[in-house]
């Protein structure tokens, strides 16, 4: 009977990563990088890469779950964890509801407890198209009560950023996510377990300030922007030319702020790898 319900729960967990795919509904698909058009299904398959430069189109949370966590392991941690609207910000419950309609979301972030190559683990994974990916109260909760969980079962940890920062309709409430939650990860990284932080196009604001930086291991998705604040304010900020580039992944890599850069495609394989290094999840 669990044998039944895992294959159902895993075709019903495909379906839903493929509304999520970010590709629009036409046949061809215009890369915004290189402009050049490709079949949508071809880009599909291909993960959502474009297959003539490379460019990693964004991706929904449930579809990013799939192509990572092992066939049937996917169990979704704290599900209905609602979204709020503390302040009474003018026309935010309206912009919740319409976000929740139109992704299937009930907030920016998707937690869950899965194996990774056989290997038992905890991920969570921001969503973009949900307000930017913005971190806000519930957001911040679920992903300290994923770490919290994580560290009561001795699981590694893999989150995947993708934002804009705080939630701006949650003021001073969004912003106290970034010390919530990277408290959580200091009594974490207190047990010795390992947490793998992987950024994704864009990873900017308090997400970058705060748990995304905080990995034991940072990955980075091909071409992602990360920083804290735009170029353009920066550049205001210290009155320099800045160098070309300078908040991509790549950049990021050599500057030693990210350890690796790594493809769509072999993300699964390289977390496997890492995973299988460090055992148990355990720091070495």
């Amino acid at each position: 009977m669990n044998s039944v319900f895992a294959k159902r729960r895993a075709r019903l967990l495909a379906m839903k990563a493929i509304r999520d795919n970010h590709i629009p509904g036409e046949k061809a698909v215009t890369c915004p990088k290189c402009g050049q058009d490709s079949d949508r299904r071809t880009v599909a398959g291909n993960l959502s890469v474009c297959p003539k430069c490379g460019y990693h189109f964004p991706i929904g949370a449930y579809y990013r779950l799939s192509t990572i966590l092992d066939p049937g392991s996917f169990k979704e941690l704290f599900p209905r964890y609602p979204a709020g609207d503390p302040l009474s910000f003018p026309g935010y419950r309206a912009k919740l509801s319409a976000a929740q309609h139109k992704t299937g979301l009930n907030e920016a972030v998707v937690t869950a407890a899965g194996t990774i190559g056989g290997i038992k683990c905890v991920v969570g994974v921001l969503d973009s198209r949900f307000f930017m990916g913005s971190m806000s109260a519930a957001v911040g909760e679920k992903i300290t009560l994923a770490i919290e969980y994580a560290a009561r079962n001795r699981l590694p940890l893999i989150l995947f950023a993708a934002s804009g920062g705080a939630r701006m309709q949650e003021g001073i409430l969004s912003l106290m996510q970034m010390a919530k939650t990277s408290a959580a990860l200091a009594r974490f990284s207190e047990k010795g377990l390992l947490y793998i932080s992987v950024l994704t196009d864009p990873t900017t604001g308090g997400v970058t300030a705060s748990f995304a930086s905080l990995g034991d291991i940072i990955l980075a998705e091909p071409g992602a922007l990360i920083g804290f604040a735009g170029p353009r304010v920066i550049q205001q900020t210290i009155g320099q030319t800045l160098p070309e580039g300078f908040q991509r992944a790549e950049f990021q890599m050599e500057h030693g702020f990210v350890d690796a850069v790594v493809p769509r495609d072999q993300m699964r394989e390289t977390l496997v790898r890492l995973l299988r290094l460090h055992g148990k999840g355990e720091r070495s």
